[in-house]
């Protein structure tokens, strides 16, 4: 069964008096591979939403997080000062699968609305919580001779360095693939020359990593570890 039938199938058995569903994710782009799932958002007029359930169904591993329309305001809410939400971009970029009150539109306006706006702006104190992160990781590698040691301080470095270059464009944040794919986007090449930095690292030359790392750091304000200082209230 082809993935829109799929989806539509299974809101049917599971959810007949839906409102209207989305179906998001890689699966309804050209970055679709076999191991795509069907992320459906649903939403229902009341109980048993909200929940979010993963399961396997006509073929297809299924993502479904069920809402009312409060409920979705709600979540959305919440996540957007985070400059990360999956249920937002589900809704904005994903197909409208039916809508049978006019629901479904309203989201998809609202959402769509909400992601071009971009996320809200990074405050000083998060850029310099990550610019002390990255110095400290930077630190690491210089001093690791352990190559399990090297394996996570490289990755975590890669993805922390990811996430600040992201912050410092204004672009929303993600995380796994979708982080890379906002990457490519927000700071184009930028990728590539972590992967290859931390390819290189890994084999014990870890002067490209840190070659760009440092640039991304630089457009924040460069390394910060002394003088870095947090109260213990939250």
């Amino acid at each position: 069964m082809e993935a829109i039938e799929a989806a539509r199938a299974v809101v049917e058995e599971l959810h007949a008096d839906a409102r209207a569903a989305f179906l998001g994710g890689s699966v309804v782009t050209e970055r679709r591979t076999v191991k795509s799932d069907l992320d459906l958002v649903v939403f229902l007029h009341g109980a048993p939403a909200p929940y979010r359930s993963s399961f396997r169904r006509h073929g297809w591993p299924v993502e479904m997080f069920v809402h009312t329309e409060e409920t979705w305001h709600a979540f959305v809410d919440r996540e957007v000062p985070q400059r990360r939400s999956p249920l937002l971009f589900m809704c904005a970029d994903g197909l409208l699968l039916f809508d049978a009150d006019g629901i479904g539109e309203r989201i998809a306006t609202a959402s769509r609305k909400l992601a071009a706006a971009g996320p809200p702006p990074v405050t000083t104190r998060e850029i310099e919580d990550r610019r002390y992160a990255i110095t400290d990781l930077l630190d690491d590698l210089d001093g690791s001779t352990d190559p399990g040691e090297r394996l996570f301080i490289c990755s975590e470095l890669a993805v922390r360095t990811a996430e600040l270059a992201l912050a410092v464009n204004g672009s929303w944040d993600a995380g796994g693939k979708w982080l890379a794919r906002l990457l490519d986007t927000a700071a184009p090449g930028l990728n590539t020359q972590l992967h290859n930095g931390v390819r290189l690292a890994l084999e014990g030359q870890a002067e490209n990593l840190v070659g760009v790392v440092d640039q991304v750091l630089e457009q924040a304000g460069g390394r910060l570890w002394a003088g870095y200082r947090r109260s213990g209230t939250p």
